[in-house]
């Protein structure tokens, strides 16, 4: 007796080389991210202006948005081809070792981005002639 066992779909593989693709930048961004927060740390014990507080908390939370992208990407890549169509090997896969390691730092980079968003970017008051 045979077994049907689906294959992997076209867009499957095609989403799994393109998110290897983007995991190979995880380390590169991930330094740009740790100079951009040396950056914000800097201004913040310099006590610079309220704008360029601003632009280097903005510079700081593309940086994570950007290593966190490339984090997920990695994370689904090594969840394996076939977890992207079938949400059981998703879950199996984050109970590997690799797995797991990948959904901590996607969850570290999370927080600390949130952490950047409700507490590091400072608003900046409107010009008073500003209509928009």
């Amino acid at each position: 007796m045979a077994f049907f066992r689906p294959g992997v779909s076209r867009e499957a593989e095609v989403r799994y080389h393109a998110d290897q693709e983007v995991g190979k930048s995880f380390p590169e961004l991930l330094r740009k991210a740790r100079a951009a927060e040396a950056e914000l740390r800097r201004a913040q014990a310099a006590g610079v202006s309220t704008e360029e507080l601003r632009v280097a908390a903005r510079a700081f939370d593309m940086a994570l948005t950007a290593a966190l992208r490339a984090a997920e990407a990695n994370q689904r890549a090594t969840f394996g081809v076939r977890s992207y169509d079938d949400r059981i090997r998703r879950r199996k896969a984050r109970a590997t070792p690799k797995g797991a390691e990948w959904t901590d730092e996607v969850n570290r980079l999370r927080t600390l981005r949130e952490r950047n968003r409700l507490t590091g970017l400072i608003r900046v008051p409107r010009p008073a002639g500003w209509v928009g």
